[in-house]
């Protein structure tokens, strides 16, 4: 299952009929967003949200387990209610995602706010001419984030997991690089994202999905271990980036954006490399645990992220 835009799109080796039926359908609906007042854009996608967690589907199931895991302390009601921002949240993704070709640079500006502090790590990096992980999540507007960020700041890259479908990968690629943002395939990504940060530029991760036992290490999150990427870990210990962790949240009484950004996550080094990954990797999970503390509703709770176990442990879901 692959997380586009807040539309949920479940993707199979598609022939060239069902590449073209996918393609066409979801060209239809973000076409027809796209041609809405932002406004009412948004109020469509939200509605869309609420109606998608009313219903009785698995993702509801996954996203009340998950908030059962993280937040044991909740009743069931206050659950519900982050969970329906969740699905709100995404259909307001939605939204200003169908949107994205119509921004221009002083739109962007009025509906941005920066978090000054974390700003001015990040300027500290770029006088160092340090590479820049943007460390970051399903958390908020991620697909506001980087575009805007290259609107008003300039461009960075971002690894990617492309969908199956190659023709909504490129419709969706062209406005997020709208601005020049490159996309950089997580299959094949060592090689460049190691040339980004050794250049000293800026190269965005979401370090908040579910990864396999090859790729990652378990460490905790919300209490409870998760399988976590370890390349992240990797590539900051590699080329000794600055990993800041961030985030677009929005906020409801401003109505606008806010970048949030936090202190960088110091790096740790003992001389074991691979203990080193375990423990960068645990302090990286733990930055992106904060923040979600901070914005619990505007987090995708409905992504299995404890599915991968350690052998011998059943499962969660």
């Amino acid at each position: 299952m692959r997380y586009t835009t807040g539309l949920t799109v479940a993707m199979a080796e598609p022939g060239k009929v069902r590449t073209n039926f996918e393609y066409w359908l979801v060209r239809a609906v973000v076409g027809f967003f796209s041609l809405l007042p932002r406004w009412l854009a948004i109020t469509f996608g939200r509605l869309l949200g609420r109606i998608a967690y009313a219903l009785p589907t698995r993702l509801r199931r996954t996203g009340l387990r998950n908030l059962e895991i993280a937040f044991p302390e909740l009743s069931r009601q206050e659950r519900k209610r982050l969970l329906r921002g969740c699905f709100d949240n995404l259909g307001r993704l939605l939204g200003e995602f169908s949107q994205f070709p119509r921004f221009t640079r002083e739109r962007l500006r009025e509906m941005i706010d920066y978090d000054e502090v974390g700003l001015a790590h990040l300027r500290q990096a770029e006088a160092a001419g340090r590479g820049v992980i943007f460390l970051t999540g399903h958390l908020g507007s991620w697909e506001m984030l980087s575009f805007g960020w290259s609107a008003l700041e300039y461009p960075i890259s971002f690894l990617v997991r492309p969908i199956d479908n190659p023709r909504i990968e490129e419709m969706i690629e062209a406005r997020r690089t709208r601005f020049g943002n490159k996309a950089i395939d997580k299959k094949v990504a060592a090689r460049a994202a190691l040339r980004v940060l050794r250049e000293g530029k800026t190269l965005g991760i979401l370090s908040d999905l579910n990864t396999g036992q090859r790729e990652g290490v378990f460490v905790p999150f919300f209490g409870k271990l998760a399988c976590t990427t370890a390349g992240i870990a990797t590539l900051a210990l590699k080329t000794d980036a600055v990993v800041i962790p961030t985030c677009a949240v929005w906020d409801a009484k401003k109505r606008k954006y806010f970048f949030h950004g936090d202190p960088p996550v110091e790096l740790v080094r003992t001389g074991d490399h691979e203990r080193d990954v375990e423990i960068n990797t645990a302090r990286f999970a733990a930055a992106m645990e904060r923040m979600i503390r901070l914005y619990p509703e505007q987090w995708l709770w409905i992504h299995r992220r404890w599915k991968t176990r350690p052998d011998g442990e059943a499962s969660i879901y």
